[in-house]
């Protein structure tokens, strides 16, 4: 019987999650924030806002380098680990190259092998998906459908592109194909043998085995099938009681078929404050800080110096806020917060409803 191992509550319902291969790591899009985690101890090392519009998708590169964000800003931002990880709380970090070819939401986004040297592919509702280069921020192809894309995965060996459309097909886009052309339209009638026909309603999902000869697809007509590539016939089809949003393959664990197995490491609650900020109240949340390099460090004032100075212009600043109209200050601080939150509302609303002409198929 499957049983919830652990309940952790989010800062806002997550439109997208993604862990690093190497496991320490966990993304989840939240509203038009970056959220990282570390899955050891649950610290919530950054809050990442460079996007202007709901996540829609993240993932890793394969050494947990990079990673990759897409929303329905348009825009694909590359971001680097390590400079996201060692910025300042209150600082955010650039991100290392933003995609912003993409006239409409981005759907999906698959990153091939190589690390940092790998290519990428994103999808969108404007009928396209591109190839990047991680290392350059190259755009190194780009297919024109004659629908919106979905779904975006490559194989193992980057021979192949697969698409996933609105209107339920799965498009086999060939990576060297002669001539080499950047800008590419791919016709459903001339390529016939590369298109995958069985799904009723839009491909949500796609992934392809470790050998390159089957493909998984999920789609919102509430089936995932699993297809030969080299025939392009459905092998399997699994029926379930609502869409499906997420269907992948991943290599069996070892001890996946062991009745008494169990995760050795309990999985932490979460935090929902950024880590060196929140309360240190709650027990277990005591840490070692490790500095490197003081004898290098300039002489000047202590750490205990610094600290008590801080501490006495935040309580002088208390107590001015105190003396003064408090009240009045508090009310203007809501009035603020409210119309900031209208402005969000209403740009989001017209966004939407914009995205929903375009892409409103021709009667």
């Amino acid at each position: 019987q499957d049983q919830l191992q652990q309940k952790i509550i989010c800062p806002g319902p997550v439109t997208c999650l993604t862990a690093s291969p190497n496991g320490l790591y966990i993304l989840a899009g939240v509203a038009e924030s970056i959220y990282l985690w570390e899955v050891s101890n649950g610290n919530l090392l950054a809050i990442l806002n460079r996007h202007y519009q709901d996540l829609t998708c993240l993932c890793f590169t394969d050494d947990s380098s990079h990673f990759l964000s897409g929303a329905k800003d348009c825009l694909a931002l590359v971001w680097n680990l390590y400079n996201v990880l060692q910025a300042e709380p209150s600082q955010i970090p650039d991100p290392r190259h933003v995609w912003s070819r993409h006239s409409l939401p981005i759907t999906d986004l698959c990153c091939g092998f190589g690390g940092p040297l790998a290519r990428a592919a994103t999808a969108s509702l404007d009928q396209t998906a591109k190839l990047w280069e991680i290392s350059s921020g190259d755009l190194l192809l780009s297919v024109l459908f004659d629908v919106g894309i979905m779904a975006v995965t490559l194989d193992l060996s980057e021979y192949h592109m697969f698409c996933g459309g609105m209107d339920g097909s799965i498009f086999q886009v060939d990576l060297c194909a002669w001539p080499v052309q950047r800008d590419r339209t791919f016709q459903t009638e001339r390529e016939n043998g590369k298109v995958f026909k069985g799904h009723r309603n839009q491909v949500t999902c796609l992934s392809v085995s470790t050998d390159g000869s089957l493909l998984l697809s999920g789609s919102h007509d509430e089936t995932v099938r699993l297809w030969d590539i080299q025939s392009k016939q459905c092998l399997k089809t699994m029926n379930h009681k609502g869409p499906v949003t997420n269907a992948f393959i991943v290599l069996a664990p070892p001890n996946m078929f062991n009745p008494d197995g169990k995760p050795s490491v309990p999985l932490p609650k979460f935090s929902r404050h950024l880590h060196g900020t929140e309360s240190s109240d709650e027990p277990g949340t005591e840490g070692v800080t490790l500095r490197l390099g003081l004898h290098q460090e300039e002489p000047g004032q202590s750490y205990l110096e610094k600290a008590e100075k801080m501490y006495s212009q935040m309580y002088s600043t208390r107590e001015k806020n105190l003396v003064g109209d408090q009240e009045h200050l508090t009310i203007q601080v809501s009035e603020l917060e409210e119309e900031v939150s209208n402005l969000r509302k209403i740009n989001k609303d017209l966004f939407d409803f914009s995205t929903r002409i375009i892409t409103k198929p021709a009667k």
